[in-house]
């Protein structure tokens, strides 16, 4: 073993190769603090250096993208001089170790990504998974995190309107937390992060600066070991009420002309803030840190750098326009500082107590950030499955219940009833649905938001599940009657230095960018998140879309809930599709095989085709067919109204294939006039065959006894409260 001292990047997550172009940039070895910024602006975190080279592929333009990633937030136009601006961003690692305040804080970076652009918050979403129900550390989780999205978002008065959960072994060691926020502003009136020209006043607004969230970049950035628990300083600590203080202050400033460039004080807090405003607008930045506000005593350059501390912006503004930012932060009891200017330089240069304490050059301090092609290996493509190696079950009642009440399928309500759903009164569809529907405020227009992702699909196969989580998010807006508009992705996957993970990255990405092309709907913003396992043990490859969709009449829009005697129709093929499927999972575990192909063109067609319907009036209901299949989408539709209904078997498929076969590219409709819809979907060239009818009691299929769908109310409804009331 070697004797040598370690070089000081052996404590800052910087690797030999890294630390060695460090020294080349400075010419000299960095101090404490110069290193400490180098080593978050490079981290994976803030880098991307693992996926920068696939995510360059991904599909970001379109003629509604007024601006696509690389801001805090994507800004898309919907009409009547309007923007919609929305990004989702991960808070995995600090949910893990801390879970209330880690969830409550990646809900209010959030929102600030949204609202530092000039956007007012008009809806949160989340996609949650957590470890196996049998886990110990589940339950203490799932409460924290639930509590931390509820506590931050029903402060500060934003409406959570839509999300997901999912349950398996593969999170037992890293849950996701990953949060979104959509906003409105007005089309010119969108901030951006440049901080263009020279002498101008850089302005530090909102909370004080503390020693919480210290490095957590680098932490987000570097899977578990056995000493997570450790890692708890690294937690930012979030206020609510300040946050809708800043909101509001910042809005209030927004409305005058004194704004050159803002940015959100995230991840790396001040380091990133400053270095990205300086790189984009071509300048350099010299900050007095003695001016910066604290809340603790004898803070070091390093520390007030590092720092992540929550509700902090940082402005740089037009000359002569600071009194009139500081009269407007402090009627809002804020604080608002001037911390430093813009220069000619290039540099970043702090001081404090009169001496220089960090000195480096911008340029290469973001443009020399590592940027690695990995090795990576495809995955391994699975057998199909045929329904012919699946055993029936002998009784539909108990396997349909057994789905319903399954971890993946049962109610969520014990969820989303501890958010507030319904503040700023325009929230037209609740959660539970395919999507999430507000207005927007004062007109009669409306956006759909939604958040999807398959797992296990995309770890059977990586293009094929990337592929599906896009299709997905863009059938449930579709069934709500919305045009998709765009979507943001939230790649959560394993370690990139193990090539299957990192093969599982690029796969996902290469079915991404397939399936966005395909449905005109491009990237315009998104996080990544890698690094999610313990001791080796990776999470299952988890790339989450969020998609956000335009109804420009909300009395144009339709739901899943069933209406009394109403035709029920099945739009798209059905193949009988039974590999990955919840059905086998739960029936027959074991090998799962390959996941249920996508043909996009067929998502396009039937998509369109639906949405064409909901325009027309045609349909009183629409669901589109997801995880469990047929029989799982009208049980929904039966509980969503408390109406029953009555299916026709078709005799060219088994009956468990027809009934639980996850085929994609379908929706379920109802409607009461089914000749003329199955006569437009004949000159479509659309799939589309009558299956049954709404009414009764029950859920009826032929040739078998009626399940009561108070049974199956009982069943779906009851598994998580009665699970989160265990001790």
């Amino acid at each position: 073993m070697s004797n040598a001292a370690p070089r000081p990047n052996d404590l800052m997550g910087l690797s030999e190769p890294e630390y060695d172009t460090i020294l080349e940039i400075m010419g000299r070895p960095p101090n404490l603090t110069e290193l400490g910024i180098f080593s978050v602006m490079w981290s994976e975190h803030c880098s991307y250096k693992s996926s920068r080279r696939w995510l360059k592929t991904l599909p970001t333009e379109g003629p509604q993208v007024i601006c696509g990633p690389g801001e805090n937030a994507g800004v898309v136009d919907i009409g009547d001089g309007e923007a919609v601006i929305f990004k989702i961003e991960s808070h995995n690692h600090p949910s893990f170790i801390e879970p209330y305040q880690g969830a409550a804080t990646g809900v209010g970076g959030i929102m600030r990504d949204v609202f530092t652009m000039g956007a007012r918050p008009v809806a949160n979403l989340n996609a949650l998974r957590f470890g196996s129900p049998d886990h110990p550390k589940t339950r203490h989780l799932v409460r924290g995190v639930v509590a931390g999205i509820g506590g931050y978002g029903n402060c500060i008065g934003v409406p959570t309107v839509a999300g997901e959960v999912n349950f398996d072994p593969a999170y037992n060691g890293n849950i996701l937390v990953n949060a979104m926020t959509v906003g409105i502003a007005p089309a010119d009136r969108i901030f951006y992060s440049a901080a263009a020209g020279v002498g101008l006043p850089v302005v530090y607004v909102g909370s004080k600066t503390g020693r919480d969230g210290i490095h957590g970049a680098t932490m987000a950035s570097a899977e578990f070991g056995g000493d997570a628990a450790e890692k708890r300083p690294t937690v930012q600590v979030g206020d609510p009420f300040t946050e809708k203080l800043l909101l509001e202050a910042c809005l209030e400033l927004m409305a005058t002309d004194a704004i050159v460039a803002i940015q959100d004080m995230g991840a790396a807090g001040l380091t990133s803030s400053s270095v990205e405003m300086a790189s984009k607008g071509n300048v350099g930045i010299e900050l007095d840190l003695d001016r910066v506000p604290l809340r603790e005593t004898g803070m070091t350059p390093y520390e007030i750098m590092l720092s992540e501390s929550q509700e902090r912006m940082l402005m740089v503004l037009k000359p002569g326009h600071e009194p009139a930012a500081m009269a407007i932060f402090e009627k809002w009891e804020l604080d608002c500082a001037v911390i430093g200017e813009t220069v000619d330089h290039g540099r970043l240069i702090l001081r404090t107590a009169g001496s220089i304490a960090a000195d480096i050059p911008v340029p290469p301090l973001v443009a020399a950030a590592p940027e690695y092609d990995r090795p990576w290996t495809a995955t391994p493509p699975r057998p199909v499955l045929t329904a012919a190696e699946v055993p029936q079950q002998p009784d539909l009642g108990p396997a349909l219940c057994r789905l319903m009440a399954c971890p993946d399928l049962a109610s969520r309500r014990w969820i989303w009833e501890q958010y507030d759903h319904m503040v700023m009164a325009d929230t037209v569809q609740r959660p539970g649905g395919d999507a999430g529907v507000v207005r927007v405020h004062g007109s009669e227009k409306g956006l759909a938001v939604t958040t999807d992702c398959t797992p296990r699909y995309v770890h059977a196969n990586p293009i094929e599940g990337g592929r599906q989580a896009v299709a997905e998010a863009w059938r449930n807006l579709t069934a709500v009657g919305a045009t998709p508009l765009a979507i943001t992705n939230n790649l959560n996957f394993g370690n990139p230095e193990r090539p299957e993970i990192m093969g599982q990255l690029v796969g996902a990405i290469q079915g991404i960018s397939e399936a966005c092309l395909a449905l005109d709907c491009p990237v315009v913003s998104g996080n990544v998140s890698l690094y999610n396992e313990t001791e080796g043990s990776a999470i299952l490859p988890t790339p989450v879309i969020g998609a956000v969709g335009l109804l420009p009449d909300l009395a144009v829009t339709t739901s899943l809930a069933f209406a009394a005697n109403q035709a029920i129709v099945l739009i798209g093929k059905t193949a009988g599709w039974l590999g990955c499927s919840l059905y086998v999972r739960e029936s027959c575990p074991g090998e799962t095989m390959a996941p249920p192909p996508v043909d996009l063109a067929a998502e396009r067609r039937n998509g369109d085709f639906v949405r064409g319907l909901i325009a027309d009036r045609q349909v009183t209901a629409c669901h589109d067919l997801a995880d469990g299949g047929l029989l799982v989408a009208v049980a929904e539709m039966a509980l969503a109204a408390d109406i029953g209904a009555t299916i026709t078997l078709p005799g060219d498929l088994p009956a468990h294939a027809w009934l639980f076969g996850e085929d994609q590219a379908r929706y379920l409709v109802t409607t009461a006039n089914p000749a003329d819809l199955l006569a437009a979907a004949i000159q479509a060239g659309i799939p589309a065959r009558r299956i049954g009818h709404t009414g009764g009691a029950s859920l009826t299929v032929s040739g078998t006894a009626p399940i009561s769908l108070a049974d199956l109310s009982a069943a779906h409804e009851g598994w998580l409260p009665a699970y989160m009331a265990t001790a």
